[in-house]
C-alpha cells in the first residue's frame, strides 16, 4: 500500500480490527484502503469483505454526515447544491473509526464513519437519483454558476 502522499492520499489499514454488532453475529466492514485519485475528484474505499466504492467529491460532499448539511432533525437538513466541480484536498484520519474530507470550497466539518461511508458505496446509485430529484423539485442545479 502506498504511503500518504501529495498526489494520492491514503488511510493505513486498521490492522487486526473487526468491528462486531453488539449481539457479536455480524462483521462490520473495514476498510483496508482509502485512495484519493490524483485529480482529487474521486475517492475509492476498499472494505475487507471486497467491496470496493468509487464516490465522487461531489457525492461526498453533498452527502455530509455534518450538522451543517444534515441538520439537527429530519426537518433541518439543507439540499446541498452548486458543488458539480467540487474536490478533495485532504484526507484525514479520525481515530481508528472515521476520516475527515476537507473541500475545496471550504467545508471541512463532518466524519464519515467507516459505516457511513459503506452505506454511500453501497447505496450510491439510489441515493444520487435521489439527490438529483430533490434538485429537480427543488429548482435548484449541480452547477456552481447557479444562483437560487
Amino acid at each position: 500500500m502506498t504511503e500518504w502522499g501529495d498526489v494520492v492520499d491514503h488511510c493505513p489499514r486498521a490492522k487486526g480490527y473487526i468491528a462486531m454488532s453488539l449481539d457479536n453475529r455480524t462483521h462490520t466492514p473495514w476498510p483496508v484502503e482509502v485512495i484519493l485519485s490524483k485529480d482529487r475528484q474521486l475517492l475509492t474505499v476498499v472494505f475487507d469483505d471486497g467491496a470496493r466504492f468509487a464516490m465522487s467529491a461531489e457525492y461526498l460532499r453533498v452527502s455530509s454526515p455534518s450538522a451543517e448539511v444534515k441538520g439537527h432533525t429530519p426537518a433541518g437538513r439543507k439540499t446541498v447544491y452548486g458543488k458539480k466541480n467540487v474536490i478533495v484536498n485532504a484526507v484525514e484520519p479520525v481515530g481508528n473509526y472515521a476520516i475527515r474530507l476537507i473541500f475545496d470550497d471550504g467545508h471541512d466539518t463532518g466524519y464519515y464513519d467507516w459505516g457511513y461511508l459503506y452505506e454511500l458505496g453501497k447505496d450510491q446509485d439510489i441515493r444520487w437519483q435521489a439527490y438529483l430529484a430533490e434538485l429537480e423539485s427543488k429548482h435548484l442545479s449541480r452547477d456552481p454558476l447557479f444562483s437560487a
